[in-house]
């Protein structure tokens, strides 16, 4: 029985492949844990034990009017500021 070297080409990269999705589909994943940050955040996340969770601090707007600085728009230029 003689067989060509395409054919057995063929055969050793579908063999492969299919060992190679075998073992990733055999393989378990692991379950990672994630810890909260602040009351149930994120969503879904493990309390550590002993940790103290707080509820999580609200966003305030930092908005502020351009207040004694950077008047001219950070160029330094010689003559009367705006």
């Amino acid at each position: 029985m003689r067989f060509s070297i395409k054919s057995m080409t063929i055969s050793g990269l579908a063999a492969s492949a299919l060992l190679g999705l075998t073992g990733v589909t055999l393989n378990p994943t692991p379950a990672a844990a994630v810890y909260c940050q602040y009351v149930d955040y994120p969503v879904g996340c493990v309390a550590r034990a002993g940790v103290v969770l707080r509820p999580r601090p609200v966003a305030r707007a930092a908005v502020r009017h351009n207040a004694g600085g950077n008047a001219n728009g950070g160029v330094n230029r010689v003559g009367a500021g705006r």
